[in-house]
């Protein structure tokens, strides 16, 4: 006779012995946590199938365009993008969401990309766990990623390694909200992209290392090729950054080049053609 009393123990006949229930429930338990966290992960690599398409589309030439007043409107809308920050959300105790005041002016045409920066406060160091702060900022990525017309949405943030488990929930549900035909791209330093794998399963379109405001030592060793600066993360390998204002590393030849103009295109725009003709000839 089988009887169960609770606390781990069988009654078989006349003799108690060890119950196998629990070990049992809780290596189902585990099995199914796994199998749930396999489905979101292929769930999340099936949006960012989705969202290629249009990903493909975006043009070989994209302009930067940050908290400043710019005229573009004389861009050729059929060669040149536009990545403009829309806002910028500060996290902190809470979610602050800050609007862009600067006008910007484009052709009709122009392909755009909707870029948001996020920053964090002192007080973020004690509530990046916080599930409700997360979910605020995911909730104000999605409302930006619905903006009419935009080609792209595009997040830039620096994260400390204690920050990347928050950075890593918050693009997978963002991923998981917004339109799924739409590209969810990054930035990057460019140490992610070689030295440094931990954006390696991250549910993006891109991620665009960023060739520029380096400390010195490590541009000179990126400029002189140095092996240990070689992009080998694959989310890396289609786009570069790259300033008006430094020299291009020869390896963002041929690839998608967002272009930042650290004094305003208004007075960078004349230079822009200069400075690719300068890296196309640099022998390294």
């Amino acid at each position: 006779m089988l009887l169960l009393l609770g606390a781990g123990f069988v009654k078989m006949g006349s003799r108690m012995r060890p119950a196998l229930l629990l070990p049992a429930a809780g290596l189902l338990l585990c099995s199914l946590a796994g199998g749930d966290r396999f489905n979101s992960q292929r769930m999340l690599k099936r949006r960012v199938s989705q969202a290629a398409p249009q990903q493909a589309l975006l043009p070989q030439r994209v302009l930067w365009v940050w908290e400043r007043p710019e005229d573009l409107h004389a861009i050729d809308p059929g060669a040149t993008g536009v990545a403009v920050l829309e806002e910028t959300l500060r996290l902190g105790l809470s979610v602050v969401p800050i609007m862009r005041h600067q006008p910007v002016l484009l052709p009709e045409r122009a392909p755009r990309i909707a870029v948001v920066r996020i920053e964090t406060d002192p007080s973020f160091a004690s509530h990046r766990a916080d599930t409700a702060l997360l979910q605020s900022a995911v909730a104000n990525l999605d409302r930006i990623s619905r903006q009419p017309g935009i080609a792209a949405l595009q997040i830039d943030f620096d994260a400390k390694k204690s920050e990347r488990g928050f950075y890593r929930r918050l693009l997978g549900e963002l991923r998981e909200r917004m339109p799924p035909m739409l590209p969810l791209d990054m930035t990057a330093l460019v140490s992610w992209c070689s030295t440094d794998d931990w954006i390696r399963d991250l549910p993006v379109n891109e991620a665009t290392p960023m060739f520029f405001r380096m400390e010195p030592d490590r541009r000179r060793m990126l400029l002189e090729a140095a092996p240990a600066y070689a992009i080998h993360e694959p989310l890396c390998l289609r786009s570069a950054g790259v300033s008006t204002a430094e020299p291009w590393p020869q390896s963002a030849a041929g690839k998608r080049m967002y272009l930042f103009a650290d004094h305003g295109w208004a007075r960078d725009m004349a230079t822009l053609t200069l400075t690719h003709s300068q890296t196309s000839q640099d022998p390294r």
